[in-house]
């Protein structure tokens, strides 16, 4: 049905958000929302420059142009997301620093509420599917209850989902 899809994608966008948060590793994720500006056009880093991971606490951004190097380190500087981005030849190194046990709980924090909004997301959904069922005059109430115990269940399951993610990430960020 169509709320499902929906819902799963609440699922993905809260499984993008989760990607964006640091662990213990760098992610090429982590400059994903960065846009610069490409000839006019706000685009991201990663459509522009090749972002690889040659060590576990180091991103390697290398623009296909190289007039876009100074864009780049000042899109990555003006995001303020904790690291320094530096120049090296015709690439950037952004060193990630060792998360503090004060900085995971933060991240932790983040990560319970995109999960939140997440669950949000798809009780909206669900509303919306309930109300969309109401609204079906000819339907008869026992099809109706039917319908509505189905997307319920479907409700129950994706933010079943979002939890095991969360609890994951969460996990993921609290390890040392």
């Amino acid at each position: 049905m169509e709320y499902a899809s929906k819902m799963e994608k609440a699922i993905e966008s809260t499984q993008r958000e989760f990607a964006r948060i640091r662990a213990g590793q760098a992610s090429p994720a982590i400059l994903s929302d960065i846009r610069i500006d490409y000839y006019g056009t706000p685009t991201a880093i990663s459509h522009v420059a090749n972002i690889t991971v040659p060590e576990p606490r180091l991103l390697l951004v290398t623009p296909w142009e190289k007039p876009m190097i100074e864009a780049i380190e000042k899109a990555i500087m003006a995001a303020n997301i904790g690291v320094n981005p530096m120049r090296d030849g015709g690439s950037i190194r952004v060193s990630l620093p060792i998360l503090t046990t004060e900085r995971r709980q933060e991240l932790a924090k983040i990560v319970r509420k995109h999960a939140e909004e997440g669950r949000v997301a798809i009780r909206n959904v669900r509303r919306e599917a309930m109300d969309a069922i109401k609204k079906q005059k000819d339907t008869p109430e026992d099809q109706v209850k039917v319908l509505q115990d189905e997307v319920q269940k479907a409700t129950d399951k994706f933010i079943a989902k979002i939890d095991e993610l969360a609890h994951a990430k969460e996990a993921d960020l609290t390890k040392v």
